[in-house]
């Protein structure tokens, strides 16, 4: 049966350069749309991203809310592209402090940005409350890329009663580790918002690092799925003492066996 799915995505080939994760970012969305079924695609829009090469524009209907996080109001900014070979639509998260000013993770001198933690909630506030705007109501949220971590706890608390995600089921792809230093000390507090709270996170470090973003992703998903051979041990030894279905890795012919693991959840 058809399904709405929608893909939160840390990066996507052709906007940013080749990686495990960018051409997963590309690859997941357009195979599970040509099997039929209706997707939505979001992804930061990275300052290293080329906007007139990749034909970005803003969608002004969607733009102009202000985010708070940490006490600060952030504007957002939604830009959006198709992938013309793919006909995949993508729609950019974009702030002028956390995204289109920066690099991607690391800065020019390759050390991870100071409020990757910040930017990481300012993303995943911005892709549920676009969705919401957009009247969208997702059967599935597929999250691919440790900035989206935070979006299987706002599914299941602060956003659980709104009606585009009362029904939601979240899977988390899991990947290698390309998130070099620890989250902004103030990360726990950042992520309250509405029933998110941060007494939610006393079980975790008190400082995230990629494994514990791993195991905060995995606590609040409906399911986990290994999309890397680089997966952390750790992590999938953690998801599998969940009650929750477990997909091993595919390998490259993943479309089908994503398509069963949808099915199953």
């Amino acid at each position: 049966m058809a399904k709405k799915i929608l893909f939160i995505n840390q990066e996507i080939v052709p906007y940013v350069p080749d990686s495990e994760l960018a051409l997963m970012g590309k690859a997941v969305p357009q195979a599970i749309q040509e099997n039929g079924h209706e997707i939505r695609t979001f992804m930061p829009k990275w300052g290293n991203i080329n906007e007139r090469r990749g034909q970005l524009h803003e969608v002004i209907r969607l733009s102009g809310m202000n985010l708070i996080i940490d006490d600060t109001d952030h504007p957002l900014i939604i830009k959006v592209a198709t992938i013309v070979q793919t006909r995949v639509q993508v729609y950019f998260i974009d702030n002028d402090d956390y995204f289109s000013k920066r690099q991607m993770i690391q800065n020019e001198e390759g050390n991870d940005y100071a409020d990757n933690g910040e930017r990481a909630i300012f993303f995943a506030r911005g892709v549920l409350e676009t969705v919401k705007k957009l009247r969208w109501v997702p059967d599935i949220i597929h999250v691919q890329g440790w900035m989206g971590a935070v979006v299987p706890l706002y599914i299941k608390t602060a956003y659980h009663e709104e009606p585009s995600f009362a029904n939601t089921k979240v899977v988390t792809s899991l990947f290698a580790n390309n998130l070099k230093s620890d989250l902004d000390p103030n990360f726990k507090r950042c992520v309250e918002f509405r029933e998110a709270k941060a007494d939610m996170l006393e079980k975790y470090k008190d400082t995230f690092d990629f494994q514990e973003l791993g195991k905060l992703a995995i606590d609040y998903s409906d399911g986990v799925i290994a999309a890397s051979e680089d997966v952390s041990k750790d992590l999938l030894k953690y998801a599998a003492g969940k009650d929750i279905p477990v997909l091993a890795f595919p390998g490259e012919d993943f479309s089908a066996a994503y398509e069963e693991f949808y099915e199953k959840i």
